[in-house]
């Protein structure tokens, strides 16, 4: 099959029960190229009835796939893997015209989401729980994996590719059924995702995707059919997940926001350091939970690190994200870009120096578009607003420490705990920030602190609520539960 990369597409539509569909309510709104301010498609936004007809269908799947044997339930598992390795171009560009992110970054967004299909394909190991003969006098016990029923995934505009392949792969191969809800946003990537599901020869119901708004959200949180779901999106909305659906009796995991941190101590290449936190802070036009974006620097090499970071700053090439030469693409909505341009004049307004504004940049043959080139502020306090919130625009503060303590104490004191990066050649400095760090997500010399997907990816505080987190081991254990059995088989 070949996927339609060009606009206008036709509208977006929901696959329930295996069937393409309109959703039927009267809602909806026009999905907009960020860069070009053009409607590039339509998604209409689901009824009651629609939520009720994805519950339906995957309950009555669920019956028939649970008892599925697990080495039948990965096969369209590596069907679609394959898939997606064959369309990835295609997919990156559609995702590029719709969320505004770089080519580059819309291929590693793509191969990021294909990892966790691979790591799924493993669930014959990875549900395997436990077995102890003898564990008392003639009985022995076994721990036992079921899947549950029908799960639900709300996903965030910024990895429209990735986010939604965390939890898919994983759902369905260890025997549930699953529907996603993917940000009204950019919903393109997720109807050509599922196009790609329909053909790897997934059971009618096993997979559906359902489009709407905050009342879609809400009737999948209250539908009693439902068992557990899994939200990524800003701290305020994980918070009024996970409380709905925890109150409604559902396994949750819902990642929140973020406020990350970089530690520059003076025994660090400063060169490497400066690259990696641009691109951390800068990178999918800091549309992302993992920007590190408040940098503090020891104080014996403050002056010389921010030479470093406008110097690579200033190199970025703002532009169109498939144009070969554009590092930062677009903001995802005009309304947003104001916001971050309101967090920019509220750190002028704070006291913090900018150091370079990048609020009058201009794209030629893009003056529509939602553009904002690199923004860095030095002397930054604490205190804040541009410290303390998250900004997800491309925009970072530099603060000056005495050592590494004062800098875990900065960092520790954020609400968030999401992630966190250091760089330094010292290894008892490394040891004291990796002990003492309170975030889910810490890299060493590594500017974005990424897991990859035989792990889960951590988050903290105000960055996370729940218990079991996304990719990995940890998601075997939210889709499954354990049954002892407990066996006696006495000589007499």
């Amino acid at each position: 099959m070949t996927l339609e990369t060009t606009p206008p597409w036709d509208d977006v539509q929901n696959y329930i029960d295996g069937d393409w569909q309109a959703p039927s309510s009267d809602e909806g709104q026009d999905v907009v190229d960020p860069a070009t301010g053009e409607a590039i498609s339509y998604v209409g936004f689901s009824s009651s009835d629609d939520v009720d007809s994805a519950v339906s269908a995957g309950q009555a799947a669920f019956e028939e796939w649970s008892n599925t044997p697990v080495e039948e339930r990965i096969q369209p598992l590596f069907e679609l893997k394959q898939l997606l390795e064959d369309h990835q171009d295609e997919l990156a560009e559609v995702l590029v015209r719709e969320h505004g992110k770089t080519l580059a970054e819309a291929k590693g967004e793509l191969r990021r989401g294909i990892e966790n299909v691979e790591v799924a394909c493993g669930i014959p190991s990875m549900m395997q729980a436990g077995h102890l003969p003898n564990a008392a006098p003639d009985i022995d016990e076994t721990a036992i994996r079921k899947p549950l029923g029908v799960f639900t995934a709300i996903t965030p505009f910024n990895f429209p590719g990735m986010i939604p392949l965390w939890f898919l792969p994983y759902a369905v191969a260890t025997g549930n059924a699953f529907i996603l809800k993917p940000s009204e946003q950019d919903p393109v990537v997720a109807q050509r995702l599922f196009e790609l599901i329909d053909e790897a020869g997934f059971p009618d119901g096993v997979v559906q995707l359902v489009h709407g708004g905050v009342d879609t959200v809400n009737g999948l949180l209250d539908h009693e059919g439902i068992q557990g779901a899994s939200f990524v999106g800003s701290t305020p909305v994980a918070k009024t997940v996970y409380e709905r659906a925890a109150a409604n009796g559902k396994r949750v995991q819902a990642q929140g926001g973020a406020k990350n941190h970089v530690i520059v101590t003076e025994s660090a290449n400063l060169e490497f350091a400066a690259a990696k936190t641009v691109s951390s802070a800068c990178a999918c036009g800091g549309e992302r939970c993992l920007a590190n974006d408040v940098i503090v620097v020891e104080e014996g090499v403050y002056d010389e690190f921010t030479d470093l970071v406008l110097e690579e700053a200033a190199a970025q090439t703002v532009g169109y994200g498939l144009d070969d030469a554009t590092d930062i693409g677009a903001l995802i909505t005009p309304e947003h870009e104001s916001r971050v341009r309101d967090l920019i004049a509220s750190g002028v307004e704070e006291g913090a120096e900018l150091l370079l504004d990048g609020r009058d940049v201009e794209v030629d043959g893009y003056e529509d578009g939602n553009f904002l080139a690199p923004t860095v502020f030095g002397d930054v306090e604490p205190e804040m607003t541009i410290v303390r919130e998250e900004i997800f625009g491309p925009v970072l503060g530099l603060m000056a420490v005495e050592d590494v303590d004062e800098a875990i104490d900065v960092m520790n004191r954020s609400e968030f705990g999401n992630a966190a990066s250091l760089f330094t050649g010292d290894g008892a400095d490394a040891r004291k920030v990796r002990h003492e760090a309170d975030v889910g997500n810490l890299g060493v010399n590594a500017g974005t602190a990424a897991p990859m997907a035989f792990f889960h990816f951590g988050g903290r505080k105000d960055s996370f609520f729940g218990d079991l987190h996304a990719q990995g081991e940890d998601m075997i254990h939210f889709y499954t539960d354990k049954t002892i059995y407990i066996e006696r088989w006495p000589d007499s």
